[in-house]
């Protein structure tokens, strides 16, 4: 079987030139390259662009099972906390269906409180300190204000809703009202 040949147009003015903006930019100079050559090219080409194909299903298979991945594990996260809160919860159930007197009640919440305050500590999971301490509006949120002078100003007065924290990070910040002291304002 001859060899078939096929015209290529090569760009430039200087054939020494090997630059792909060189080509692309100058009048074309003729080459001819043979079939097989044409086929050998055609067939690495082929070959990139699978290959190509290939490593973005492998990325794209690698992405989906990494968020598969974190899923599970935050499922798995979550199993861990839930679990250790489940005690907590039969408790309660044991004391609403309790007919003791509202005394009896008060000290099983009482009891049940102090047991979930553990669970919280052994997760640690800490209450931000609040009455009588500095205002930090980093873990505070104040409400509104109210006039003391037992109290340094801009210190915590009362707290409204308990803030925690797991180590350093902010789960949630506390609800308090702030002192204003208008005798240490003034002076």
């Amino acid at each position: 079987m001859p060899e078939q040949e096929v015209e290529l147009k090569e760009t430039g003015t200087n054939p020494e030139e090997n630059s792909a903006d060189a080509m692309v930019e100058t009048p074309a100079a003729e080459e001819t390259v043979s079939k097989a050559e044409f086929d050998a090219l055609k067939a690495e080409r082929d070959a990139l662009m699978d290959r190509v194909a290939r490593l973005q299903a492998e990325f794209e298979n690698a992405r989906k099972r990494s968020e598969r991945e974190k899923a599970e594990f935050r499922d798995f996260a979550t199993g861990n906390a839930v679990e250790q809160f489940l005690p907590v919860l039969d408790n309660f159930e044991l004391a609403l269906k309790a007919s003791g007197s509202a005394e009896q009640l008060k000290s099983g919440v009482e009891l049940i409180v102090k047991q979930m305050e553990e669970v919280l500590r052994q997760m640690q999971v800490t209450a931000i300190p609040t009455v009588g301490e500095p205002f930090d509006p980093r873990v505070h949120e104040a409400l509104g204000s109210v006039e003391r002078e037992d109290l340094p100003d801009q210190h915590v007065a009362e707290e409204i809703r308990r803030g925690y924290k797991i180590r350093e990070r902010l789960l949630r910040p506390a609800m308090v009202r702030v002192v204003s002291n208008p005798k240490q304002v003034s002076e």
